[in-house]
């Protein structure tokens, strides 16, 4: 697999943090018809960024930006990894190993035949590097098609 494959495009939203703008998000998102599939927030007092994974992500910050948010994307992995104790703390040992920093991370609600997906973003030289990596280690990598469907 390359990384134009299994590189899903996360949209990241910049949010004042004051009452309501969330719901803004989503509510736009709704009316466009575009399906959240997983996401994530981090706050400060000021500020928080929304990361999201959609079903139609151009799309997505299109509609967004056009309302006025300041938009982003960048790549993100989706991984299989085995649901169960330590199934986690394995993938990130073998990234480890390699040296391999994870900058952060978040699961979708799902599972897959017994496996959560987990969403990685690692540095951008070191995809390729990942992606050999976790294919040597039997970690399977789902494809931004396959992500985008579930």
């Amino acid at each position: 697999m390359t990384a134009g494959e299994v590189l899903c495009k996360q949209v990241s939203v910049f949010l004042e943090n004051k009452s309501g703008r969330l719901a803004e998000v989503c509510q736009t998102l709704g009316r466009a018809e575009i399906n959240i599939r997983a996401l994530c927030i981090a706050d400060t007092s000021d500020f928080g960024i929304l990361r999201l994974i959609v079903d139609q992500p151009d799309e997505a910050v299109a509609v967004l930006q056009a309302e006025g948010f300041s938009v982003g994307s960048t790549g993100v992995l989706a991984l299989r990894i085995p649901d169960r104790p330590g199934g986690l703390g394995t993938v990130l040992g073998q990234l480890q190993e390699e040296d391999v920093n994870v900058e952060y991370m978040y699961a979708f609600f799902i599972t897959i035949a017994g496996d959560a997906v987990v969403l990685f973003k690692v540095e951008d030289p070191m995809v390729d590097t990942t992606l050999a990596l976790l294919e040597r280690a039997g970690v399977k990598v789902l494809t931004a098609e396959e992500v985008y469907r579930l």
